[in-house]
């Protein structure tokens, strides 16, 4: 698709055939992601890189790796008489593998790579920072406390995971509920694992854990603050990737991670459907692409499709 999404074609093509166009980039894109996580999974499994870079196969294993080691750490601490070190000796690898075996952490922990991998390509790109964004800076300094409190949370959080990631670690408190309420199961499943330390250990996880203190849900509260000015951060380059991802998924009622996902090479069109779905003009649409895309031009007569048409597309395909 280098240039341009399939069905380019001299003159302008009606709505019908723009959104037949759309239609099949869609169904691709949707293919490839639905065959993207076996295929990962064996890769990781394997030790075989050849269709995804290293850094992304090591971030997903890191992230994998310090989430089992903060399970058993908290085994440990629930019973003072318990060897750490030879907890985790014993534990750690199978538990690691356990976690790399579900599905939904592979698809989080391979979209949190995503963004950072995209995160990182702005700025070589155009100079983005990662956390101090113009729109954070900006929010920081309203009058408004409220806004500006919460601006400093997302700018905080940020900043943590640009730290883990450059760590290749995930805290189990930044995970989705389903994910995190799995991983608890994961551990229950070891073998010889002291039962009356892991049970009090999954209490006092079970405890702490506040997903509306993440940062995806510290972004989420910003933006439903900000109100009919949320879709300012639907500028990339004024945003920043984090708070645009999120900005993006609650415009278009898809998952923050498919939000992410849809910033590939083999996602144009899930894209720019998301960005019309969202409300941007053709203009804006153009803007996004041109940072993210610069070789991709939309197909003709894509200025005709609504925003309604495009989210309507969107919801027959896969989330």
């Amino acid at each position: 698709m280098a240039g341009g999404m399939s069905g380019d074609s001299p003159g302008t093509p009606s709505i019908e055939q723009v959104e037949a166009v759309m239609r099949f980039e869609l169904s691709r894109g949707d293919a490839l992601l639905a065959s993207t996580q076996p295929v990962l999974a064996h890769l990781i499994s394997s030790g075989d890189q050849v269709q995804f870079s290293d850094e992304i196969i090591a971030r997903i294993r890191g992230m994998a790796g310090h989430a089992a080691r903060q399970l058993l750490d908290a085994v440990a601490g629930a019973d003072g008489a318990l060897d750490r070190e030879a907890l985790l000796s014993l534990h750690r690898e199978p538990l690691t593998e356990a976690i790399l075996a579900d599905s939904g952490f592979l698809a989080h922990a391979h979209a949190l790579a995503l963004e950072t991998h995209w995160a990182d390509k702005l700025h070589q790109r155009c100079g983005l920072d990662p956390v101090l964004t113009p729109f954070l800076q900006e929010l920081t300094a309203v009058a408004d406390p409220d806004i500006a409190g919460a601006a400093m949370h997302v700018l905080a959080a940020q900043a943590r995971f640009v730290q883990q990631q450059r760590r290749m670690e995930l805290t189990l408190g930044e995970l989705p509920a389903d994910l995190f309420h799995r991983l608890l199961l994961a551990l229950r499943g070891l073998d010889d694992l002291p039962d009356p330390a892991a049970e009090l250990a999954e209490a006092h996880l079970r405890q702490a854990f506040d997903e509306a203190a993440s940062r995806a849900g510290q972004m989420a509260q910003l933006l439903l603050a900000l109100e009919h000015e949320a879709d300012r951060a639907l500028a990339l380059d004024h945003a920043g990737l984090a708070l645009f991802a999120s900005a993006l998924a609650l415009a278009t009622g898809q998952s923050r991670d498919l939000a992410i996902h849809a910033l590939g090479e083999n996602q144009l069109a899930r894209l720019a459907l998301a960005l019309r779905a969202a409300g941007l003009p053709q203009s804006a649409v153009e803007a996004q692409f041109l940072l993210l895309h610069p070789e991709i031009t939309l197909p003709p007569g894509f200025d005709g499709l609504s925003a309604e048409r495009a989210a309507a597309l969107l919801a027959l395909a896969r989330d």
